[in-house]
Order: structure tokens, then C-alpha cells, then sequence
């Protein structure tokens, strides 16, 4: 498996073994509820999607491509990158305040959907009780310029640290807003429309999973919105005990569900490729390197 290609990261960064852990799908979540409070990006997701009937599919579509930029071929990411500003390329949006059109690949616009996501990811790992140290999540931060790149952004202007993430939110929080498409968002992910019967089990089971993204923003964003939530304590300890619960489920089950990108990619790069939380785990791993761009 020697000459296997590795794709974009491969089994030596720190996104192929994040990528695989199944709190990602809270975080996925989250990173819709910060998304939203950016009026122009929220504006640009209403006006070319029909949001509230096809949100279940534009949600496995993300996943779909995460999938394949963290485990499929360098071709398979490029050809997925090429598609996605296909898109973009061709799709205006109003400004809700302004009545100004602009385009859905503006770049301001394309780095605020990547950090929200990307730190969304981050954090919701890490405060579910996968223990990076600081120079894996600065690593991490730094790795997914790559997928930056592949949307249509310069990797030289994205945050390549914690740190750099950290200061661009302080920059771009007096822009963000909750008008009424970011209420439309929450009040679809609290309550997403169902056939009667199975209402039940979306509150059972989808519900907890949107009041924990919900509850991991920062206070500034629930200031936004005007929502209150849990204490941090709180969202803390629940995060942990849903990620502990979720990682006792086998791995080997989880990643069968479609498209199932680690599999193949395991198929393709050997055994010894499987994303493990106890690589990220090691002192001397590898893991703690200087990343790459």
C-alpha cells in the first residue's frame, strides 16, 4: 500500500483521524447555527435552495463532502472542490439590508462558511473528550486550509492557527446578526418538519443532538439569537457523556453507513490507516509536527 495516494491529508494529520469520530455530526450542526448569523451567507442559503424541504439533504451533501476532501483521492477531492464552485460560480443572493446582489462565491463570504466550520468541528471535538493539545488543534486549524483552497479561497488569507481563528471571529462578530433567516434556521433545527409518525422519535433523538450544537456556541452567538441555554458546565458534561456514548458504539458499524469514505479509504491505504483517537493521543506522535497548507 506503499504507493497508495493518500488524498489531501492521509493518515499522518491530525483531520483524518478528527474527521472520523462520530460527534461530528453535532458539530456539523453547530457550525449550521453560527453560519446563519452572517446575514449575507444565511441569505445566499434561502434564495438558492429550497432550505426547509431539502435540509436533511444539504446536510448529508456537507457530510458527503467532508467525507471525500478528508478520505478520498487528491482526484476525487479535486474533482468535489471543482464541483462545489461550479455552483457557486453561477448563483447570486440579495443583500437584506441593502437590496445589493452579490455573488454566493464572494470570498468574505467563503471564509466565514469555512472558520465557522472549522471551528465548530474543532471545539465540539475537543469538548466532547477528544484530547488535542494545543499544537494538534493549531495543526488541525492549519491542515484544512487545503479544503479552504478547494471552494475557491487563497490558503495564504485563512487562519492557519487557533490563535489566527480566534482573531478573525473578533474581527467579523460586529457584521453578524440573527434576523429572520437565521430564526427560520433555529426554528427549523429545533423542530424539523417530519411525517406524523415520526415526531416522536425526532424529538427523542433529534432533538438532544440540536439543543447540545445549540448549547456549545459561544455566549455571544446566544446573545444573537436571543435563545438561552444551558451552563457551559452543563454542555460540557452532556457533550462528554453523548461522545463517550456515541465512540461505544463499534466503529467498524458506524462507518458502514453510506458513502462510507473511511472504508474505502482504509481499503485503499492498508490497515494501519484507520482513524484512531489513540494516535492523536501518543506524546510522540506524529501528529505534533508542523502541518502543511
Amino acid at each position: 500500500m506503499g504507493g497508495a495516494d493518500p488524498g489531501l491529508f492521509g493518515p499522518g494529520s491530525v483531520t483524518w483521524h478528527c474527521h472520523g469520530d462520530p460527534v461530528m455530526w453535532i458539530a456539523g450542526v453547530r457550525a449550521l447555527y453560527l453560519q446563519a448569523l452572517h446575514p449575507r451567507a444565511v441569505r445566499a442559503v434561502m434564495e438558492n435552495s429550497d432550505f426547509r424541504r431539502d435540509a436533511w439533504g444539504r446536510l448529508l451533501r456537507t457530510a458527503d463532502f467532508v467525507g471525500t476532501v478528508t478520505y478520498g483521492t487528491t482526484a476525487g477531492a479535486e474533482r468535489a472542490g471543482a464541483r462545489v464552485r461550479r455552483i457557486h460560480r453561477a448563483l447570486t443572493a440579495t443583500d437584506p439590508a441593502t437590496g445589493e446582489r452579490y455573488p454566493v462565491d464572494d470570498r468574505d463570504l467563503l471564509l466565514w462558511v469555512h472558520c465557522a466550520q472549522i471551528d465548530s468541528f474543532l471545539h465540539v471535538l475537543r469538548r466532547s473528550g477528544v484530547r488535542l493539545t494545543p499544537a494538534q488543534a493549531d495543526r488541525y486549524v492549519d491542515e484544512n486550509r487545503a479544503g479552504a483552497r478547494l471552494v475557491g479561497l487563497d490558503p495564504a488569507r485563512v487562519p492557519a492557527d487557533t490563535a489566527a481563528l480566534a482573531a478573525y471571529f473578533e474581527e467579523v462578530r460586529p457584521r453578524l446578526a440573527a434576523g429572520a433567516d437565521a430564526r427560520a434556521v433555529d426554528e427549523f433545527l429545533r423542530a424539523p418538519p417530519v411525517p406524523p409518525l415520526l415526531v416522536l422519535g425526532r424529538n427523542l433523538l433529534w432533538r438532544p443532538v440540536a439543543d447540545l450544537a445549540y448549547g456549545s456556541l459561544p455566549p455571544w452567538a446566544h446573545g444573537l439569537y436571543g435563545r438561552p441555554a444551558p451552563a457551559p458546565r452543563t454542555v460540557t458534561r452532556r457533550l462528554r457523556l453523548t461522545g463517550t456514548l456515541l465512540r461505544s458504539i463499534p466503529a467498524g458499524l458506524r462507518w458502514r453507513l453510506p458513502p462510507g469514505h473511511i472504508l474505502k479509504a482504509m481499503r485503499r491505504m492498508g490497515p494501519g490507516s484507520r482513524p484512531s483517537a489513540y494516535t492523536l493521543r501518543t506524546p510522540a506522535s506524529i501528529l505534533d509536527r508542523p502541518g502543511r497548507a
